[in-house]
C-alpha cells in the first residue's frame, strides 16, 4: 500500500484476535467533572432589640463609635450576601483514562490515509481509527483487555470497521515494528503480524521489537523472508509511517492509544486512553441508535 492510498479491506477476522481468555474484566474508577452548583441559601432577618431611651444629652464619642460599628456590620452583611448568592464552581481535572469528547470535524483523509487495511466489513456504519505505538504499554493493555470483545460484538457483526494508524512516540524499535507490520501487509498478513507484535509485547524499549525479533515474528507467520527482509532494509513504508504520525498531530493526538469513532454522517467522537470495553460499547450503541 503506497502512502495516501485508500485502505484495503480484510473481511476475515484473524484468529490471533479471538482469544476470549484475554478479555479484560476490570472496572475503571471514573472521575467526573462537577456541574456548577448554585447555592440557594438566604440570610435570615436579624432580630434587633430596642436600645434604652437616653434622656440625657448626646454622647458624641459613643455615637461615632456606634456609627462605625454599624457601617462595619453593613459591610460584612453585604459581603456575606454576595458570597452566599454567588455561584460556586468545582472543576476537577479530566483524566485521559476517562475522556470521551467530540472532536472538530477534519478532512476524512487525515483519518483514513496512511493506515492499515480495513478490519471488518467496509460497509460497516461505524469506522474506528486507532492511533497506536506497538511498544506502548496502554496500547498493549487495550489489545488484550478491550479489543477482543469489540471484534466479537461489533466487527464480526458488521457494525464497526477498524483502521490502525501509527503514532510513533517510543523510538526506533517502534518505528521498525510499524514498518514490519506494513511489510507483512505486502503479503496480506497485516493484522496477523499486528497481533503477533502485541502477543510478544515485553515492555517499552526492552529489545523485544528489535530487528532480529521482527524477522523472527515474520518467519513464525510463514512470510516470504526474502521479500520481507528486502522490504525492511529498503525502509519501504517508512514515509507512510511518518505521514501517519503527522496526521495524528494534525488531529490533536498527543498520546497513545487515541481513538476516533466516525459515524455515517462523518461526525467524530474522540476517545483518549485504554478505555474499558463498556466505554466503547456505550458510544457504539448511541451512534447506532441515532
Amino acid at each position: 500500500m503506497s502512502p495516501n492510498s485508500e485502505p484495503s479491506s480484510d473481511d476475515k477476522i484473524p484468529s490471533f484476535f479471538l482469544d476470549d481468555d484475554k478479555t479484560g474484566k476490570n472496572n475503571l474508577d471514573f472521575q467526573n467533572i462537577a456541574d456548577e452548583t448554585d447555592i440557594n441559601e438566604t440570610l435570615s432577618n436579624t432580630h434587633t432589640t430596642k436600645a434604652p431611651r437616653i434622656t440625657s444629652g448626646i454622647h458624641w464619642p459613643s455615637l461615632v463609635i456606634g456609627a462605625g460599628i454599624a457601617v462595619a456590620c453593613i459591610f460584612c452583611g453585604v459581603l456575606m450576601v454576595n458570597m452566599i448568592n454567588s455561584e460556586t464552581t468545582l472543576v476537577l481535572d479530566e483524566t485521559p483514562q476517562k475522556q470521551a469528547e467530540i472532536a472538530k470535524k477534519q478532512s476524512l483523509s487525515l483519518f483514513t490515509d496512511n493506515a492499515s487495511p480495513i478490519l471488518g466489513n467496509p460497509n460497516a456504519p461505524i469506522t474506528m481509527i486507532e492511533f497506536g505505538d506497538y511498544q506502548c504499554t496502554f496500547c498493549n493493555k487495550f489489545f488484550h483487555e478491550t479489543e477482543n470483545p469489540i471484534i466479537t460484538n461489533y466487527i464480526k457483526t458488521g457494525k464497526v470497521k477498524v483502521l490502525f494508524k501509527d503514532f510513533i512516540i517510543l523510538g526506533q524499535d517502534s518505528r521498525n515494528a510499524a514498518n514490519a507490520a506494513h511489510c507483512a501487509n505486502d503479503q496480506k498478513l497485516f493484522w496477523e503480524y499486528h497481533s503477533m507484535l502485541y502477543n510478544n509485547w515485553a515492555g517499552e524499549n526492552t529489545g523485544w521489537a528489535d530487528l532480529a525479533h521482527l524477522h523472527e515474528f515474520a518467519n513464525t507467520l510463514g512470510l516470504d523472508m526474502d521479500v520481507f527482509s528486502t522490504c525492511m532494509s529498503d525502509l519501504k513504508w517508512n514515509e507512510l509511517v511518518n505521514l501517519s504520525s503527522k496526521d495524528g498531530q494534525k488531529l490533536g493526538v498527543s498520546g497513545t492509544p487515541t481513538f476516533f469513532v466516525i459515524d455515517q454522517n462523518n461526525d467524530v467522537i474522540k476517545i483518549v486512553g485504554a478505555q474499558h470495553y463498556d466505554v466503547f460499547k456505550q458510544i457504539f450503541d448511541s451512534v447506532l441508535d441515532e
